[in-house]
């Protein structure tokens, strides 16, 4: 049953959650260990595209530029969306970021839509939402329009697990994940939290995680909406596992989520932006490497993108193109 959207009434998501929250014995313990956020020492070797946004025609293939974190512009049926956009310097009770974003505002095409996986900072970023136009489609999970509608935005699409919306050519598909949800001290809980699946007319689809922990979910996506072409999967913020497992996925689970979900690519993402948690900066990047070269698993679906770096995305499941053609944001 879908949960009530509007009304002084904000439902608990809690039920959803896969494994309980951290309690104040787990986070006495990792306070007493050392807290949360490790060394930026590293930052530097990030590898980073500094050429711009491929400019595509509006007919091209499905494009995807990592902006950065979890951030990333994806270009599909005609449609030019953002996902999680994060686009500040810094964010609250965070260190500053160590790479700059892919794109600037200014490089950006106007965008048709933004969807959202979950309410947390580094992924609900409220200077970049200011930048928007107010009447740029928001699709977001059941519980979290009240804070679009209350900072000006009037066109918000507000989504349970598994129900859809279509936009022209494209259809949305909002997925559960493991993960939760809290933007302040009282409403932890108060929204919902999952991932996106974009489906085109021309059978391309791809698949946002947004955050989450390993778990049986990716498999009921790939049973439920098989064909995935690239899925972008977390592999950054998963030290120390006793306490960060079940929230967060590290390089080798999301090798193994990507097996699970049948999708051909994995999109390296939500590392080598901001400091979160303890593992070294270029970590996630080697053991990703690593666990894939334990499979069999081609090298070319390894989309361990720069930060700014754009790929289109060919449906007949052979090798990355570079973007290279001529886009037109939509008009």
């Amino acid at each position: 049953m879908v949960a009530p959207r509007f009304g002084p009434f904000r439902p608990s998501y809690r039920d959803r959650l896969t494994a309980p929250l951290p309690g104040p014995a787990q986070l006495y313990r990792l306070f007493r260990t050392g807290g949360f956020r490790g060394s930026s020492t590293g930052a530097e070797q990030v590898p980073r595209d500094t050429a711009g946004l491929p400019l595509l025609d509006s007919s091209a293939p499905a494009s995807l530029t990592w902006i950065g974190h979890a951030s990333f512009l994806i270009r599909l049926g005609g449609l030019a969306v953002l996902a999680d956009p994060v686009l500040s310097p810094r964010l609250p009770g965070v260190g500053p970021r160590l790479t700059p974003p892919g794109l600037s505002w200014e490089q950006l095409p106007r965008i048709d839509a933004v969807v959202i996986s979950h309410d947390h900072y580094d992924h609900l970023d409220a200077p970049t939402m200011r930048l928007l136009p107010r009447d740029t489609r928001m699709l977001v999970p059941v519980g979290l329009g009240r804070w679009f509608r209350q900072h000006g935005f009037s066109v918000v699409h507000e989504l349970d697990w598994w129900e859809s919306v279509r936009l022209g050519e494209v259809e949305f598909t909002f997925v559960p994940v493991h993960h939760w949800s809290r933007r302040g001290p009282f409403d932890t809980c108060r929204s919902l939290w999952g991932g996106w699946v974009l489906t085109g007319q021309d059978g391309s689809r791809l698949f946002h995680a947004g955050d989450s922990g390993y778990g049986h979910r990716f498999a009921e996506i790939g049973r439920r909406m098989p064909g995935i072409d690239v899925a972008m999967l977390p592999i950054g913020a998963y030290d120390p596992r006793w306490f960060m497992r079940p929230m967060h996925m590290d390089p080798t689970e999301a090798v193994q989520a990507l097996s699970d979900l049948g999708a051909q690519r994995l999109a390296t993402m939500h590392w080598g932006t901001f400091v979160l948690t303890r593992e070294p900066v270029l970590e996630p990047l080697e053991r990703v490497h690593a666990a894939w070269a334990a499979t069999d698993h081609d090298r070319a679906d390894l989309w361990d993108m720069a930060v700014g770096e754009t790929r289109t995305v060919s449906t007949e499941r052979d090798e990355p193109s570079a973007a290279s053609a001529q886009w037109e944001p939509s008009g």
